[in-house]
């Protein structure tokens, strides 16, 4: 299925177009009125932009007449000359899926401006921009308001439009996150704890926040790891104690860590590394207090993975929620180009950020965050000259 974008001064001449490049059977998905040039908002010049797409029942039929005449034509030739055949059917089948899924991804484009559409323009392109950073219609919402009001107060005219929106943007978060606590390691209690399901990096995590309070904080730390599971893990962390010249204890049950603890009691902070198990196991979580004395002075921090699915997210918090929880580690953040994920989380729990990791370099590969870091985040690339391309 071939979609393609027409702009042209009148809709004949977009229409045109269209029959010219796509034929008789295109049909129109969408089409406006814009402007484009002038100088300081005056001059502008009107054209109409139109998206146009072959339809689709009849790109099927001619896909199926074509695999018939492929099918009559193949009894004819040797097995090598088939299986060309069958790579040629095969790399157009997955062309059209490919067109598909980009024609559903401009439809579900179109239903979101539709779905802003009390919004002004310039306030609708930022929230369109957002929406692809799948932050939550709620919250978009509440910034759209937010926006409109600050557009009637004071002429967006008169800045830099790009520079705008990222002020008000921030201005929004900072308002709308208020109440909730951002920041790395407070310092403030002797252990720190990393929590969270297997595969989200916790070992290497605590490691970089370690490095941190070694390196640049000079203290003398210890490591506790109950992550008994794989020996692999007990093995990486006593690679980076090596690295920092720090002592690691290896626990299996509460006796075990009350002795690590007695231990430790000369040292600054002490940083626990636990095992990472399936988070839909609740009696994962029950095993973990049972090995863990969380009434100690302690820091935990819940470790999650931005390539995970936000349903993914929000169990795994629940299922964490009879422990007490001070701020998420959000990991991975190199591995997508989606973040709203963190607000929609630090939002709905009400439980903050302490660090953003990008990478398994330690220590260099984590960032501490405050609002202004995460809204940086989500604005990336963000320009009204893009957006309107």
């Amino acid at each position: 299925m071939k979609v393609k974008k027409y702009t042209a001064p009148s809709m004949n001449e977009a229409m045109k177009k269209v029959r010219a490049e796509l034929g008789d059977d295109a049909v129109i998905l969408n089409s406006k009125v814009s402007y484009t040039g002038g100088f300081i908002g005056l001059f502008k010049k009107k054209v109409i932009q139109v998206i146009a797409a072959i339809d689709p029942e009849v790109e099927n039929e001619k896909l199926e007449i074509s695999r018939v005449k492929t099918k009559r034509a193949s009894t004819s030739v040797i097995q090598p000359a088939l299986e060309k055949e069958q790579k040629t059917e095969h790399d157009s089948n997955r062309l059209v899926e490919v067109e598909l899924k980009e024609l559903k991804q401009m439809i579900s484009s179109m239903k979101s401006r539709d779905h802003f559409e009390k919004f002004s323009d310039d306030v609708k392109e930022v929230l369109l921009h957002l929406k692809k950073q799948d932050v939550s219609d709620s919250t978009l919402f509440q910034l759209g308001d937010a926006m409109e009001e600050k557009i009637t107060s004071e002429s967006v005219q008169a800045v830099n439009k790009d520079e705008w929106a990222h002020k008000e943007v921030k201005r929004f978060f900072h308002q709308y996150l208020k109440e909730i606590t951002f920041g790395g390691i407070s310092y403030s209690r002797k252990y720190i704890n990393v929590i969270g399901p297997t595969g989200v990096g916790k070992t290497t995590t605590l490691a970089k926040m370690a490095a941190e309070a070694v390196i640049e904080k000079r203290m003398k730390i210890a490591f506790i790891t109950t992550d008994t599971y794989r020996i692999a893990a007990i093995e990486q962390l006593k690679t980076y104690a090596g690295l920092l010249n720090v002592p690691v204890e290896v626990v299996y049950k509460m006796e075990d860590f009350k002795k690590a603890i007695e231990k430790f009691v000369d040292y600054d902070h002490v940083f626990i590394d636990t095992a990472g198990r399936n988070f839909r196991e609740r009696k994962y979580v029950e095993d973990l207090q049972k090995i863990i004395d969380f009434d100690q002075h302690m820091e935990t921090y819940l470790v999650l993975s931005l390539t995970s699915k936000e349903r993914d997210m929000r169990e795994i918090i629940s299922q964490f929620s009879s422990i007490d929880i001070d701020r998420f580690i959000f990991t991975k953040s190199d591995e997508t180009s989606s973040y709203g994920s963190m607000i929609n989380m630090i939002s709905e729990a009400k439980i903050g950020a302490a660090y953003v990791t990008n990478g398994q370099d330690v220590p260099e590969d984590i960032t501490e965050v405050e609002e202004d870091e995460i809204v940086s985040m989500l604005m990336k690339g963000f320009s009204y000259e893009r957006s309107s391309i």
